[in-house]
């Protein structure tokens, strides 16, 4: 066993959930963000409330989103699944995704979590990636869309699909890892 310390020791990570979240989406970056010594705190619309991803699998929410501020995390994922056009429509959310990027935090997004960023209004020249059914969205939100595997554009670290999540996490952990 090794006697060094973890990458993401000290930091503290958001990741939203509602119901119809993509399963692999949530869970594999929150389980390998903890493993790399990352806290990670599951927000929904309520504290305690449980939500079925899209193939059933339930996350309850560690906490509400409405008593959030940015401040209190080192960077936010925004998961896929159809959660991201539920989540989309909350101003909080929004606020919260403007508030990681004016602070130059990690800003990640897989598959159609990019929906959240592109309603925050905050991918306008950034270069991503996401699920090809939200390329469209993305340009016309502004985004330099590319078909990747992973994309890093300064804070922002995006992916298309759950076959990308070991790409998209080792990205996440390096992006993290590097802010101060």
């Amino acid at each position: 066993m090794s006697n060094s310390p973890q990458p993401l020791s000290g930091k503290h990570i958001l990741i939203f959930v509602h119901d119809d979240y993509e399963d692999l989406e949530l869970w594999y970056p929150k389980l390998r963000l903890e493993e790399a010594g990352a806290k990670v705190t599951v927000a929904g619309p309520e504290s305690g409330q449980k939500h079925l991803g899209k193939h059933g699998y339930p996350c309850l929410a560690d906490t509400a989103i409405d008593g959030l501020s940015e401040s209190d995390f080192d960077g936010v994922l925004c998961a896929g699944g159809w959660m991201p056009d539920k989540l989309r429509r909350d101003p909080k959310v929004l606020s919260l995704i403007q508030d990681f990027h004016k602070s130059g935090k990690l800003l990640a997004a897989i598959c159609h979590g990019g929906w959240m960023p592109i309603s925050a209004g905050v991918y306008d020249g950034v270069r991503v990636t996401g699920s090809p059914g939200i390329k469209d969205d993305l340009i016309n939100a502004g985004a330099k869309f590319e078909d990747a595997e992973v994309i890093v554009d300064r804070h922002f670290v995006s992916s298309r699909r759950p076959d990308d999540l070991p790409a998209f996490c080792r990205e996440m952990i390096d992006v993290l890892a590097s802010q101060s």
